[in-house]
Formats: C-alpha cells, structure tokens, sequence
C-alpha cells in the first residue's frame, strides 16, 4: 500500500474510531507515523468538525429527542453514535437511522423508555420531508365503486408510515413541536403508560404525525406493505369489528394522506404478484 493510501486509511479511521479504547489508539498511532507533527493540530480540527456536523444532522432529524434528553447530553449522543456507526454516504441528511435502536440498546436512558419509539416516528417523519412528491388523483375513486377490492389498493401520500407504541408518542411530538396536545395532558398519558399508533405523511410539502386507531394502523400497514384493500379492511376488522372505511376515507382523503385509489399492479417498482415497496422507516 503507497504511503498516501497509508495516510488516507488511519486518517479515516482517527476521524470515526471512539476516542477511547484500543482501536482508536492504533488509528492515532497510525496516523502520527504517516503525518509530519504540524499536521496534529489539523486532525483534531477534523474531529471537532466531524463531530459538529454529526450534532447539526442529528438535531436536524431529531428535535423532539434533543428537547427530551437536554442539548447536552444530545451532543454527546450524537458523537457517540458518529463513532459506533459512521456515515457511509456523502449526504449526512441519510446518516441518523441508527439512532433509535441506539437509544433502546442504552442503558443510560433506561429511565426514558419511550425515547426510541420517539426517535423512530421523528426518522419517519425526516424521511417523509424528503420523499418524492406525488399529486392527488381525485377521480381515481370512481374505480372503488365498480372494481372488486381485492384487485385494487389506495395510493398513499410520500413518506407514509406507521409506528404503534405503547407509550403515546405522537401526542408527545406534536406537544413539543405544535404545542398541541399541552405538554401536561401528554405527561399524564406517559405516567398511565397510554400507547398511541403514529400515522406519518407527508400533506404538500409539510411531514405530518397523528394518532391513529389501532384498526387504522391494520389497513394502512396492510396498503404500505402492499397488499390489497380487501386484505387491508380485513386487517382493519380483525382489529375491530365495526369499522366505518367510508368515515375513515373521507378524512383519510382531506387530510392528504390517500391521494387515489388505483390497481395493485399500477404502484411504481411492483409487479401484479410482487412485494411493495414499503414506507417503513
């Protein structure tokens, strides 16, 4: 291996090995051999700004976990997760994902349980705001009156998910970031341990989070995954055994997060037998 490529390779490794333990020694001691001793002061400007724009993007996708854990415990988060799984994409906006299986995985945060499922509607919620645009097809819905359900699926708004939860994590979200429902009323669900299914979509060009039913929750996993309204009002019944898809459309409908119905073979990357593609984060 040339001396460049050498100086390249422990660069990489200083700059997102942990600052502690063995590894990261042998990539600092590395690194010294191949680099002259002015260059020292470089290195730690490298750290520093790496674990900056690790700070920035993660504050970016996650603003509710921030506000719960305190800015500067979030600063020390984010290095840590910097180091235990770097980027490997050039766009740091696509580096984050790792975070609430981080979270749940850390026995610091033990006494927030809630903090993972939190961070995993604030990641669906960062995927909505970037997700292809797609344009409403109101005329769409004549076909429900005519084709069988079975053949036929609703096309859902950009970056649609779902995340159930037994703690109620879109009322938590949007308190802090809509100041509705009041932080007050959310803290009396958290200590009942009251769990909420978070619906996210994406309505024009805003990403949206709501509290859904759990029969809702059925039918729009049932349509993410791909299979057909039939199997998704099935799902939804089997949840509950008087649901009003009628009622559930319309709002489904005004609210932007069903944009038309259409034939299941119609949905782009999906044949007629194949697997959708889902909205999962």
């Amino acid at each position: 291996m040339s001396a460049l490529a050498l100086q390249q390779q422990a660069l990489l490794g200083a700059l997102l090995t942990g600052p502690r333990g063995a590894l990261a020694t042998r990539a600092t001691a590395g690194l010294a051999s191949h680099l002259r001793a002015p260059w020292a002061r470089g290195l730690a400007a490298y750290q520093a700004n790496g674990h900056d724009s690790a700070e920035r993007s993660l504050r970016a996708a996650y603003p509710v976990v921030q506000a719960l854990v305190g800015d500067e415990s979030f600063a020390l988060i984010a290095r840590d997760l910097w180091h235990h799984q770097p980027p490997v994409r050039g766009d740091l906006a696509c580096w984050g994902d790792g975070l609430p299986g981080f979270l749940a995985a850390s026995p610091q945060l033990a006494d927030v349980p809630y903090l993972a499922d939190v961070a995993r509607v604030e990641w669906a919620l960062h995927r909505a705001a970037g997700a292809a645009d797609a344009a409403a097809d109101p005329a769409s819905f004549e076909a429900l009156t005519r084709l069988d359900p079975d053949t036929l699926t609703l096309r859902l708004a950009p970056g649609s998910a779902v995340i159930c939860s037994p703690w109620p994590v879109a009322s938590l979200i949007n308190a802090h970031l809509l100041d509705d429902p009041p932080l007050a009323q959310v803290a009396e669900r958290l200590r009942a341990g009251t769990g909420e299914c978070a619906r996210v979509w994406r309505q024009g060009y805003r990403p949206c989070v709501a509290p859904c039913s759990s029969a809702e929750a059925a039918l729009l996993q049932a349509l993410l995954e791909g299979r057909s309204l039939l199997a998704g009002l099935n799902a939804a019944l089997a949840v509950e055994k008087v649901f009003d898809f009628g009622a559930w459309l319309a709002a489904a409908v005004t609210d932007g997060q069903v944009l038309g119905a259409a034939p299941r073979a119609e949905l782009p990357g999906r044949s007629a037998d194949g697997p959708a593609p889902t909205g999962h984060p």
